[in-house]
């Protein structure tokens, strides 16, 4: 009988066919460019080198396979540093702009090294490649598999986690750093972290005049294989390649997924005031949709668009998404800015994008949560129609209805609850489940949730654009002054509206998403575009758990209630119809009053009545009927139990108009209401009753 033999260490687990793969003998190297005349690897001993070491040319007649320049050179190992260099016809005003002096990045580059290099004339040179070997103990690491629906992510930097001194790590800003606070990711009980752009940037931003700000986010790509080296403790070359595996397998120990967030809409290289770095140089009128052969098309904002549904640019990304899910065991992708996968090589919005469904069907890809930016910069706003039901999206329309109805802006009661009942208006045609919509109301882009109730305008000066950059529609208040202040009754009602809207986000069908620090009043001092801060604008200020440990607190409790309670993550729609033969229907939406809802009514204040869900969806039948009242208005009001309620046994689990510890308790234990008499609603609060068991 055959036994099957664990492998603790692979070299890859799924090998690109391009770029630089590690041989018995040697290396081979491959990249793909149709157009170019010639070829050349730069070879260099040291990551400073200014010129390489050994200029080998690729042979037209025996290197050169249909449009692929492929060459074996015997006796590199890894981490050997390169570069591509082409020659071929400069010819703009067909889509060619070749430089045979340009060094050029591998577009499957694994991992790269280095900083830019400035020369005399102005041209800037690129990080070096490196050569990889990928061997790695994953321990049997697997991709933890978890249900969408049973997610609460965790939107994080990672240099931005740790960087502040607060943050008392041995590697501050790094994968390392990460693992460093764990404990604390796993004490507030999220699922999954979706990190920032984690693939190489360029560490200062590379265009023009703008060379010295900070590239923070990184949302600038040039090289989607390759793990960012300024996120790595390990200055070595390559160091980064192992050092991410460490973070995601620590993660995984913890039971933390680890969602990646990629930038196939545009790279680095802008429009045709940007610098020749590698696509450009190997094949622009492939790589980019060009608009009469020649101009880059903007659908990103960036200065020019990736050409995604060309066949080999679509080859390409399906290689790095599988090389990212079985060589570093990543368990999701949100796509940034994903209408533009929704766009053909001219740049049109398309039905049924090839691309958008060759991802959600791919075989190796069939563990992986895919979520969409279901938006881009030219205008496509795609929310609730992008690809099937394998698509989760960043719901944009729950952020504005949220944040609406919470403000107080009229007509916004009906929105609100079409959102906390999971957004069947965007998502139950095609079949597609409430968890697609990725609930949020703040994200790396915008306000913070402390700033959002502290800032009525934003305050970007810090970016150096005089303020014209961000958005103006932050939906957003300061109840009385621009930004901290001491005054008792507005910081009263800020820390209301903070808990008002974490507690629905929390509470509503589909899954949420939770931005790094906005459980302990992270601020952003009002900068509500914060791409160019790496600094303690944008950092995580450890200092804020402890001095805000009673949100801390209630965000956490809210968490754990979510993930054992199904009542609140079904599978399907809530319809209004009974549930199990009781008689009570799966959602009941009532006025203060007690009785039917009216939904023209302009004041913000109403109940819903969430049953538990039937046997099918809970067989364990841990799922328990909800109330949840709201009172957005400005005036405190009184409420009265619904009359399907009177008969059941109630115990407080949300007050956010309570100090705390008296604004949630934990295990939904607090003091059972008097139902007969009325219920005390003050002004901007939210109140939740859990049916005793």
């Amino acid at each position: 009988m055959l036994m099957r033999q664990p492998c603790p260490s692979l070299q890859f687990a799924y090998s690109p066919p391009f770029g630089a793969t590690i041989q018995d003998t040697g290396v081979q190297f491959s990249v793909f460019s149709r157009s170019a005349t010639a070829m050349r690897l730069l070879l260099y001993n040291n990551v400073n080198d200014r010129e390489p070491a050994e200029v080998i040319d690729f042979d037209r007649n025996t290197d050169r396979w249909g449009d692929v320049w492929s060459l074996h050179v015997p006796n590199l190992a890894e981490g050997q540093l390169y570069h591509f260099q082409a020659s071929g016809p400069w010819a703009p005003e067909i889509g060619h702009r070749f430089d045979s002096t340009a060094r050029l990045i591998d577009p499957y580059a694994q991992a790269l090294a280095g900083e830019y290099q400035k020369c005399a004339d102005g041209v800037v040179r690129p990080p070096k490649c490196v050569v990889v070997d990928g061997a790695f103990d994953w321990e049997g690491d697997r991709h933890l598999r978890r249900d969408v629906s049973e997610s609460v992510i965790y939107e994080m930097h990672v240099k931005g986690f740790t960087k502040s001194k607060t943050a008392k790590v041995k590697c501050p800003g790094t994968y390392l750093g990460v693992i460093e606070k764990i404990p604390y990711l796993k004490d507030l009980g999220v699922t999954a972290v979706e990190l920032m752009p984690v693939n190489e940037f360029p560490i200062k931003d590379s265009h023009g005049n703008k060379m010295d700000r900070a590239n923070y986010w990184g949302y600038d790509p040039m090289a989607f294989f390759s793990p960012h080296r300024g996120y790595a403790h390990d200055k070595t070359p390559g160091a980064q390649v192992r050092e991410f595996k460490e973070m995601v397998k620590a993660l995984h120990k913890a039971g933390i997924e680890v969602i990646l967030d990629v930038v196939f809409n545009h790279t680095c290289e802008g429009n045709e005031k940007g610098p020749t770095l590698s696509f450009k140089g190997l094949e622009n009128q492939v790589y980019y949709i060009l608009s009469e052969g020649q101009h880059y098309c903007n659908y990103s904002g960036c200065g020019n668009t990736l050409n995604g549904n060309h066949p080999v640019v679509r080859e390409m990304i399906f290689h790095c998404l599988r090389h990212w899910v079985h060589n570093y065991h990543i368990d999701g992708f949100r796509f940034d800015l994903a209408s533009i996968l929704s766009r053909d090589t001219k740049g049109n919005l398309i039905p049924n994008p090839p691309m958008v469904d060759l991802i959600a069907e791919d075989p190796l890809l069939a563990d992986t949560k895919i979520i969409a930016e279901a938006w881009d910069a030219a205008g496509a706003y795609q929310v609730g129609s992008f690809g099937g039901a394998r698509w989760a999206e960043w719901n944009g329309r729950y952020r504005d209805d949220a944040r609406g109805f919470w403000r107080g802006d009229g007509g916004t009661l009906g929105a609100l609850a079409t959102r906390l009942a999971g957004s069947s208006d965007l998502y139950e045609h095609d079949n597609r489940p409430p968890h697609c919509s990725i609930n949020l109301i703040t994200t790396h882009d915008g306000f913070t949730m402390n700033d959002l109730v502290s800032y009525k305008e934003k305050h970007n000066m810090a970016n150096g654009e005089d303020n014209r950059d961000g958005d103006n529609h932050n939906i957003s208040d300061n109840y009385g002054v621009e930004g901290p202040t001491r005054k008792k009754a507005i910081t009263v009602t800020r820390d209301r509206q903070i808990r008002n809207m974490l507690g629905t986000l929390l509470l509503s069908q589909g899954v949420p998403m939770l931005v790094s620090g906005d459980e302990i009043r992270r601020t952003q001092k009002g900068n509500n575009n914060a791409y160019c801060q790496d600094n303690d604008i944008s950092w995580f200020d450890w200092k804020l758990v402890d001095k805000n440990k009673d949100l801390f607190r209630f965000v956490k409790s809210l968490i754990a209630f979510r993930l054992k309670q199904p009542t609140v993550r079904r599978k399907t729609y809530l319809t209004g119809q009974p549930v199990d033969g009781r008689l009570i229907p799966d959602v009941s939406w009532f006025s203060p009053a007690g009785v039917g809802l009216e939904w023209n009514q302009q004041e913000l204040a109403m109940m819903a009545y969430i049953a538990a869900p039937s046997r099918v969806d809970d067989p364990e039948g841990l799922g328990r009927d909800l109330v949840m009242m709201f009172n957005s208005t400005g005036q405190d009001r009184t409420f009265n139990m619904p009359e399907i309620g009177r008969g059941m046994k109630w115990n407080l689990f949300v007050d956010t108009a309570a100090e705390s510890p008296a604004d949630i308790y934990p295990d939904a234990d607090g003091p059972m209401p008097s139902i007969g008499h009325a219920i005390e609603m003050p002004c901007h609060s939210l109140k939740v009753m859990v049916s005793a068991e």
